[in-house]
C-alpha cells in the first residue's frame, strides 16, 4: 500500500480518468508535474535520509555535448555539434538508498509502475539489471548545475526532495528537434546556448513528481545560487528486462561499476 508514501486522495494512480488526464497532458506538453505527490511524512523521511547519505555521494564535473555523444571529428571543435557544456553534481546509487526508503516502496509498487507505463505509453517497465542505476539521489551544491542537453531515454522520472534557496531552476525548450527527421537543429541549439531563446520554466516544489520527455526538448538545471543543497531523486526503468547501464556510463556518473 502507498497511502503513507503518496497522497492518493489527490493523485488517484489507479483511477482510469485520472490516468487518462495525466497521459493526455504528458503527450501534449511533453511533461507532467504532479504537485504534492508525496505525503509530508514520506518527504521528510526521504529528505533526512538523503542528508545523512550526502557524505557518501560521488561528486564529479563533466564536460559533454548537448547531444550526450562523443565529439564528431567531421566537425570543428567549436561547432555546436561538438561544443562542450558543464555538468557538476553528486550522486548516490541504488545500493546506497535505504532498504525501507519510501523511494524504494514507490519504485517497487505495481500500481505506480503501471501508472507510469500507461502515462508514457510503454508496453512494460523493468528495473535496471545492475545494482546502481534504478534509484539515484542527485545533489547540487552552491554553483553546481546540470548543463543543457537532450536525453537519450524516452522519458525521465524525478522527485524534488529539497529545493535550493536561489537558482537550481528546471528550464527547457520544447520540441527543439524532431527525432529522426531533424536530430540536430544546430541553429536552434546554438540560439539556446547563446541566450537568444527564453526557455520555459517549471516551478516545482519539494514533493513534486515530474515525468519529462527530454529526448527532443533541450533542458537543464541552472546553477544553484544559494547555500541549501538541491536534492533530487531519479527513478529509472527500462523497457526490457535484464538491461544494465553501460560500464562507461557507470564509471562516469557513479565512479564505480558495482
Amino acid at each position: 500500500m502507498l497511502d503513507d508514501v503518496v497522497q492518493l486522495e489527490r493523485h488517484k494512480l489507479a483511477d482510469r480518468n485520472f490516468v487518462q488526464c495525466c497521459r493526455r497532458e504528458f503527450h501534449e506538453q511533453g511533461l507532467l508535474a504532479l504537485d504534492q505527490f508525496l505525503t509530508d511524512r514520506a518527504l521528510q523521511r526521504i529528505c533526512d535520509s538523503a542528508a545523512r547519505a550526502r557524505d557518501q555521494a560521488y561528486f564529479c564535473q563533466q564536460q559533454h555535448t548537448v547531444y550526450l555523444l562523443p565529439p564528431d571529428p567531421e566537425f570543428p571543435a567549436e561547432h555546436i555539434r561538438n561544443r562542450q557544456v558543464t555538468s557538476t553534481k553528486g550522486c548516490i546509487c541504488d545500493d546506497q538508498v535505504e532498504r525501507d526508503s519510501p523511494l524504494r516502496q514507490l519504485y517497487d509498487a505495481p500500481v505506480f509502475r503501471q501508472f507510469v507505463q500507461q502515462v508514457t505509453g510503454q508496453t512494460a517497465l523493468y528495473p535496471y539489471a545492475d545494482r546502481l542505476s534504478s534509484i539515484n539521489i542527485h545533489y547540487a551544491e552552491t554553483g553546481q548545475e546540470l548543463g543543457w542537453h537532450f536525453d537519450n531515454s524516452s522519458f525521465a522520472i524525478t522527485l524534488l526532495i529539497q529545493a535550493p534557496n536561489v537558482g537550481g531552476r528546471f528550464e527547457f525548450v520544447r520540441d527543439l528537434r524532431n527525432g529522426p527527421m531533424d536530430p540536430w537543429n544546430f541553429s536552434g541549439v546554438n540560439a539556446v546556448l547563446e541566450g537568444e531563446v527564453d526557455p520555459e520554466l517549471v516551478a516545482i516544489q519539494p514533493g513534486t513528481l515530474l515525468l519529462f520527455r527530454g529526448r527532443n526538448s533541450m533542458h537543464r538545471v541552472s546553477p544553484n545560487e544559494g547555500k541549501a543543497t538541491r536534492m533530487m531523486a531519479v527513478l529509472a526503468y527500462n523497457h526490457e528486462p535484464g538491461i544494465a547501464l553501460s560500464e562507461n556510463a557507470r564509471l562516469t556518473f557513479y565512479g564505480r561499476l558495482e
